[in-house]
């Protein structure tokens, strides 16, 4: 009998707990930025992206749309930093795009903390070990976020997010919420350099980029 311990039970039992808990008070809230997303930039006011998660399954995460989808004279998107809104700006600076990402946590694909889900095109690409970072649920907040965010090389990034799975715990998972508090209200790591968020990851050798998404989202 699989003992049950914080990574395979009780770390889905606390989430779902906090995540009803925050729904109820951020309710209101989350209809209002909804509407002015409706208002500003019409529908759909959620973005959708095929994310990588638990035991390398794909799943889509949703988000507050945050860009336009204006295509060039060729029928190709636009830069992210053409298609970047004011107001989705604002939304990103504040991690409150992220928040639809309750959801997934409700219906089981992600956890508040654990290692960022990123776009299923990196499958491929990851080494037997950066792949590790998939044995638990993906997080809105996790280690490498509050120890860098997207300032941190790529490399950098899945070690972190190895190292969580190895040391996976209450107490960790707690210190990691702390330091997302403060983090979110500084708006710290948020990009890096002369990027939205961060680069196309090109992998561990030179391949050939993925093609990009309609978003183009990989935080």
């Amino acid at each position: 009998m699989k003992r049950l311990n914080y990574k395979n039970f009780w770390k889905r039992i606390l989430d779902l707990l906090l995540v009803l808990l925050i729904l109820t008070i951020l309710s209101p809230f989350l209809i209002i930025i909804a509407i002015l997303i409706r208002g500003k930039m019409g529908s759909p006011i959620l973005f959708t992206q095929d994310r990588l998660g638990y035991k390398g399954k794909v799943f889509k995460i949703f988000k507050f749309r945050s860009m336009t989808n204006t295509q060039d004279e060729n029928g190709d998107l636009m830069s992210d930093d053409y298609r970047l809104t004011a107001f989705g700006k604002f939304l990103r600076n504040w991690s409150i795009d992220e928040l639809p990402q309750l959801w997934n946590i409700i219906i089981g694909d992600m956890s508040l903390i654990g290692p960022r889900p990123l776009v299923a095109e990196y499958k491929q690409k990851y080494s037997s070990k950066q792949m590790r970072r998939h044995e638990v649920r993906p997080g809105i907040s996790g280690w490498s976020q509050v120890t860098g965010r997207n300032t941190v090389s790529w490399n950098k990034k899945f070690i972190r997010d190895v190292w969580y799975v190895d040391n996976c715990s209450l107490m960790l998972d707690l210190k990691i919420l702390l330091y997302t508090i403060p983090l979110v209200l500084m708006r710290a790591g948020i990009a890096a350099d002369n990027h939205v968020t961060m680069p196309v990851w090109a992998g561990n050798q030179n391949k050939k980029e993925p093609s990009a998404s309609k978003e183009n989202d990989n935080a």
